[in-house]
């Protein structure tokens, strides 16, 4: 059976950090001239029913990178939005592909894919989880700040997937995180069950940014209406208009707190421009960080 990449509750923490660790090692090497071509013969689909820009170029600089091929099919080119059974699809894009990664809505399209595969099925997001993000979010702190275990992390916003994916990570790897989100907004209660269950380090969801960012290492930060909840969006401004992350509400966190963002970022909703583009905010790190993990995921399940 191949290794699935669906969430980061598959994997252990040995394994996690040595795809971090493998991502940084390739990252200097790509810096240095060495070229990459370890999926030499080998091809990708990218099947995306949600569209992306930094997810779909970074995984495809990912596998060109490593002397490999990329097919992209949008929805509108796949049987997503028809009527083939996707077990159909899985077992036809097996005898195609080496591998397929998958950004959907429901997770349990990422699932059923994976059941039926006999190459390996990435995650690339679901509504549910984003752990390809997350990892890269995680190399970026271990850059900046050294090792994640003695830090404290902050997430302030919504409890999406994002959210979802930070508390796996949380519980696996054994760093302290606290949420802050308004009332009727929380992650996914069960993911926050089990992670809390075997994490090492207190894993707190609270509603109040103030409380959440006073001694964070690492705030991190997410659009409020997230794809697929566009019809939200008015709503969710009066809602989250506290938990805004600006000057005022950086200034209660130590000098030297890292700022991430996953991208594309609403400016002046969840996060202002000053906060943005501050000497504090590594986004754009993150955003160069996705390709580097996606070479060390697709190095590991293909290669």
């Amino acid at each position: 059976m191949p290794k699935h990449f669906r969430s980061l509750q598959e994997f252990t923490k040995i394994e996690l950090l040595g795809l971090i660790d493998r991502a940084i090692e390739l990252k200097k090497e790509n810096k240095v001239g060495k070229i990459h071509q370890q999926l030499m013969g080998k091809t990708i689909g990218l099947i995306f029913e949600k569209p992306s820009t930094r997810t779909r170029v970074s995984f495809e600089a990912a596998m060109y990178g490593l002397g490999g091929q990329v097919i992209f099919l949008s929805s509108r080119d796949t049987q997503l939005a028809r009527s083939e059974p996707l077990k159909d699809m899985s077992r036809v894009m097996s005898r195609y592909v080496d591998g397929m990664v998958v950004r959907t809505f429901g997770q349990e399209v990422v699932d059923e894919l994976a059941a039926y595969a006999t190459v390996p099925v990435i995650n690339a997001l679901t509504d549910l989880h984003h752990p390809c993000q997350v990892l890269s979010d995680i190399m970026t702190v271990i850059e900046k700040k050294g090792p994640i275990e003695p830090l404290r992390i902050a997430w302030v916003g919504d409890g999406n997937n994002m959210a979802n994916s930070w508390i796996q990570a949380a519980g696996i790897i054994g760093f302290e995180l606290t949420l802050a989100c308004p009332e009727g907004y929380a992650p996914d209660q069960a993911i926050l069950a089990v992670s809390r269950n075997i994490a090492g380090k207190p894993i707190t969801l609270i509603h109040d940014p103030v409380a959440a960012v006073r001694g964070a290492d690492v705030i991190n930060v997410d659009v409020w209406a997230s794809m697929g909840k566009e019809d939200e969006q008015e709503a969710r401004l009066r809602v989250f208009s506290s938990f805004q992350l600006n000057r005022e509400l950086l200034a209660k966190a130590p000098a030297d707190c890292v700022v991430l963002h996953c991208l594309p970022a609403h400016r002046g909703e969840e996060i202002t421009d000053e906060v943005l583009e501050s000497v504090q905010c590594a986004a754009f790190d993150q955003a160069e960080n996705k390709m580097h993990i996606h070479k060390a995921i697709l190095e590991s399940l293909i290669g």
